[in-house]
């Protein structure tokens, strides 16, 4: 069954089954495969991606879900927050395997947007949900932060 699905300000016609998760269309119907594929539950975040600006977890995120909906992937953010995000990535060299890094970096452009002033507790809320194997947390917050000034 062919659906039209918006990612990235692009229609796309897949065809896939409603209860498809949407990490597997972005990935197998559509290459892109900047979003990972990380524990399949919703738990690591390395499969994040933005429904209508918001953090999803498109693993456990059906197609059904996403259908009429603006998708935003690692690969088509591009918001001025996004480029200080991205910027401030690299200027404190956070990733070290850079696994789960898509995933961090659409959680932090999410907490940005709607915060551009976050409280280390606040980062601490938004970035709760994705885990590093390498354990970069503190250059993840100062990357935020770093981003944050930037921006302010």
């Amino acid at each position: 069954m062919s659906q039209t699905l918006s990612v990235n300000g692009v229609d796309h016609q897949v065809d896939a089954t409603p209860d498809t998760p949407l990490l597997w269309v972005l990935r197998d119907f559509l290459s892109m495969t900047g979003t990972k594929f990380g524990c399949g539950m919703s738990l690591c975040g390395a499969c994040a991606v933005h429904i209508d600006g918001q953090p999803i977890r498109s693993c456990a995120t059906p197609l059904q879900a996403a259908m009429g909906k603006k998708i935003t992937t690692i690969e088509g953010v591009a918001s001025p927050v996004a480029k200080a995000v991205q910027q401030a990535w690299n200027e404190i060299q956070v990733h070290q395997c850079g696994y789960c890094q898509s995933g961090q970096i659409m959680s932090a452009v999410a907490l940005l947007e709607r915060n551009p002033s976050p409280s280390d507790a606040d980062i601490d809320s938004a970035m709760s949900g994705n885990i590093c194997r390498c354990n970069t947390y503190p250059r993840i917050r100062a990357a935020i932060k770093n981003a944050a000034e930037q921006l302010g």
